[in-house]
């Protein structure tokens, strides 16, 4: 369908609206919380480091396993794609009304506000997982190279992917020789033949090796049970609890890896806007070519690492160097499914609803938050941390996107722009946007 590709709206401070790009955003603003509710009602750590901490009855593996393969990272690689697209869409419509340095420092502005925002949600509403300070950040650096060519963009977008895939392939192929070396050495003591210093030496590191597994387990586990105990006490153990996650993070050096990926995956999105990709300009058969292709690379890949990632073995994983490349890849099979939907009269129908989620995605966000640690699963409400496993999480999350979803355009039949976006852009304009249906003009 025509017109869901087009110019659908305009914010109240001026800005488009697109319908295809919402939907996009609502649907991945609506992803998010698959991703975060496991750390929301359950051990942020142990998400990461122990998934089996989490439950892992034979419902909860085929749900761990739907979510890694379908969902893992691709609505977090959306919105950066999005973010992107924007990036362009409010670069170039400034641009046309001032000067390089003033577009700079208005863009900059804009997400100098984001960025606080980030920080907010952070530090008051206890969130440690918060991807707001990182895409403010990530903007600031992407927005350097958004006069490049298309082509450009899609080049230095994919610079993380390619950094894994060389980086963990060594590392791959680095762990699979020293494993071969240890199995040829242990077969020869076995056979009782006599070792070499060589031999030894391959020994010794192994033990190591060993060794410093055991203590990165025993942290692992200390860390989890810190937190259990920490978000089960008072309001004071579980806010130092999730001020103690955010710090650590920042401390093991991973800001500056979400940073690079949220970056990386913006100049991706910009260069698919400026490719007409994103926003459904771009012919059916094409939409169906990159939904098959995104997932005939993503899905085995994705399969293999979710294999890997159950076996608990410590063994090496050739997944670490894919790992990229299937979170794009999928991400591409997404978006090509939903542009191809879109053409269609029942899948833009099915999909339309996700236009007012996009609309609101900050909000939704924001709320996603408010419902999740400080209704559900906060010490001092209902208190449910910790007491559902994979299923009832997912479950959970699903439910409270489908209230999140109504709501959404319950709102937007009322009113011109969500709660949070109105702050955030009204700050930026220095003035109150109006924000009922009807109310004022637009600039």
């Amino acid at each position: 369908m025509a017109d869901v590709a087009t110019i659908t709206a305009v914010e109240p401070d001026g800005a488009p609206r697109i319908a295809v790009l919402d939907i996009l955003r609502g649907i991945a603003i609506l992803g998010i919380l698959f991703m975060n509710i496991n750390g929301m009602g359950q051990s942020l750590a142990a998400s990461f480091d122990d998934v089996r901490h989490l439950g892992w009855s034979a419902i909860d593996q085929v749900v761990w396993w739907l979510r890694e393969v379908l969902a893992m990272g691709t609505a977090r690689a959306l919105l950066e794609m999005l973010f992107g697209a924007g990036m362009v869409i409010l670069t170039d419509r400034f641009a046309t009304q001032a000067e390089e340095s003033v577009v700079l420092r208005r863009y900059f502005a804009r997400n100098i506000v984001l960025l606080v925002f980030g920080l907010v949600h952070v530090f008051v509403l206890l969130w440690p997982g918060d991807i707001l300070h990182t895409y403010a950040i990530a903007a600031m650096v992407a927005f350097l190279f958004r006069q490049l060519r298309a082509r450009a963009l899609l080049f230095l977008g994919s610079s993380m992917a390619v950094f894994f895939l060389i980086g963990g392939g060594l590392t791959y192929s680095a762990n699979v020789s020293n494993a071969t070396d240890v199995h040829r050495v242990e077969a020869r003591a076995r056979a009782g033949e006599g070792l070499t210093p060589a031999d030894r030496t391959v020994l010794a590191r192994q033990a190591a090796r060993a060794a410093a597994q055991v203590r990165i387990t025993a942290d692992v586990k200390a860390r989890i049970d810190a937190e259990d105990t920490a978000r089960n006490g008072t309001f004071a153990t579980w806010a130092a609890q999730q001020w103690a996650t955010f710090t650590y993070t920042e401390g093991q050096g991973f800001e500056g890896l979400f940073v690079w990926e949220a970056a990386a995956s913006m100049l991706i999105g910009a260069g698919l806007y400026r490719l007409g990709v994103l926003q459904g300009l771009r012919s059916p058969r094409f939409y169906a070519a990159l939904a098959l292709c995104g997932y005939a690379v993503g899905l085995p890949l994705r399969l293999l690492e979710a294999y890997e990632g159950t076996r608990f073995d410590g063994a090496p994983q050739i997944s670490m160097a894919t790992s990229e490349i299937a979170r794009l890849a999928m991400t591409l099979g997404h978006l090509g499914l939903v542009n191809l939907l879109v053409t269609t009269a029942l899948g833009a129908r099915l999909l339309r609803p996700f236009v007012a989620a996009g609309r609101t995605a900050l909000t939704i966000y924001i709320a996603q938050t408010l419902i999740c640690l400080w209704v559900l699963y906060p010490p001092f409400m209902l208190g449910l941390y910790g007491t559902m496993s994979w299923t009832g999480l997912m479950l959970t999350a699903l439910i409270i996107n489908a209230g999140l979803l109504v709501g959404a355009n319950l709102w937007v039949r009322r009113f011109r722009i969500a709660p949070v976006e109105w702050a955030w852009r009204s700050l930026l304009e220095r003035r109150a946007l109006p924000w009922r249906n009807g109310a004022g003009t637009l600039s």
